[in-house]
């Protein structure tokens, strides 16, 4: 019975621990497939380009990106 009560308490500590919450991906830029749906999880529009090129379709910002809170340097120009 001990090593059954151990076993658990161990068991729920381990869990506890690796509790993490599952938050939604941001990035700011988003693939267009043609004719396959929309992926917005690319952090470069050179990152999206490599993933869109050979299977066609396009990149373009993502207007519902939100940049994480604090201090962060801002880009003026797009690479496309």
């Amino acid at each position: 019975m001990m090593k059954l009560l151990l076993s658990a308490v161990a068991i729920l500590g381990t869990t506890l621990m690796l509790d993490t919450s599952a938050q939604a991906q941001n990035y700011p830029w988003c693939a267009q497939y043609c004719g396959l749906g929309l992926n917005c999880g690319f952090v470069s529009f050179a990152q999206c380009m490599a993933t869109v090129r050979g299977v066609g379709g396009f990149c373009m910002p993502n207007n519902l990106y939100q940049p994480p809170p604090g201090p962060h340097r801002r880009s003026t120009r797009y690479l496309y």
